[in-house]
């Protein structure tokens, strides 16, 4: 049965609510019945505030003005996406000052929250549902919400997405209320967990790769360094990252002595974003 949000319950954002902002902790081996499950999209966070979209550090993000046109004048949390495998195409149209229109009409805002402190997830994901499909958008979307038996259910959902081209899944507790920071109530799932890094250093190839990048010496927040020499093609090797430019890597768990285990080297990441530590 749809709900009916009424005009009490929508608001604008405040400062003191951009503070809730809810990032996930990882998936292992919860009740899945518990929550509701979606596909992870590899693109950027965006929080909109009734009139602006910004990245959850609350950096301000120039979209066009038709984009934004006729949105709902309440917080929302999602997602600015391009299609699986298109997160450079978002980021180079996200983080430019004067936004390129041509490049902002392969982006949608897939909205997977509309918070509000009094509602749990399931009545919220309703809500945003109800909100989104009010209005005649065409850059709006909403993220579907599935509930699933058991974890075969959820792994075989993994495997279909990621045999799509996807990064993973989220699951949201439907029971839970809105908490900022990081929680058990949001989790996420994926066949392998990525993190940041600064580049500090270049080491040179060898043989097939000798006048090229053998490997990057990189350093986590935290200080510890490591190498990451795998995951470059060759014209990422003539050409790699500069030293003191961030980027994305995909491990596998941590080691005994708590590195990145398999370390993949995937992208450069631009742009104001909060360091992720590698989890084990």
């Amino acid at each position: 049965m749809r709900i009916i949000v009424s005009l009490a319950l929508l608001w604008l954002a405040s400062t003191a609510f951009a503070q809730t902002v809810q990032l996930a902790t990882v998936y292992e081996d919860e009740d899945v019945s518990d929550y509701l499950v979606s596909e992870k999209l590899d693109g950027i966070r965006a929080i909109w505030d009734g009139h602006q979209l910004s990245t959850r550090q609350g950096h301000p993000i120039n979209a066009p003005d038709w984009f934004t046109a006729g949105w709902p004048k309440v917080w929302l949390d999602g997602e600015l996406w391009a299609g699986r495998g298109r997160f450079n195409h978002v980021q180079r149209t996200v983080l430019d000052q004067q936004p390129n229109s041509a490049q902002w009409q392969a982006i949608h805002y897939m909205v997977f929250d509309a918070p509000n402190l009094k509602q749990t997830f399931e009545q919220r994901a309703i809500n945003y549902h109800d909100l989104i499909a009010a209005t005649d958008s065409a850059t709006l979307k909403p993220v579907l919400q599935q509930r699933l038996p058991n974890s075969d259910a959820l792994y075989a959902m993994l495997d279909q997405v990621v045999a799509q081209g996807g990064e993973g899944l989220m699951l949201h507790h439907r029971e839970a209320l809105l908490k900022g920071g990081r929680s058990d109530a949001l989790l996420k799932l994926k066949p392998y967990q990525d993190a940041e890094a600064k580049v500090i250093g270049h080491a040179s190839g060898k043989g097939k790769y000798q006048g090229m990048l053998g490997a990057l010496l990189v350093e986590l927040a935290n200080g510890r360094q490591f190498k990451i020499g795998t995951g470059f093609s060759d014209a990422e090797r003539a050409e790699p990252p500069k030293v003191g430019e961030y980027i994305t890597f995909r491990y596998q768990g941590l080691t005994a002595t708590g590195l990145p285990r398999f370390a993949s080297y995937v992208r450069v990441r631009k742009g104001p974003f909060q360091f992720r530590e590698p989890e084990s």
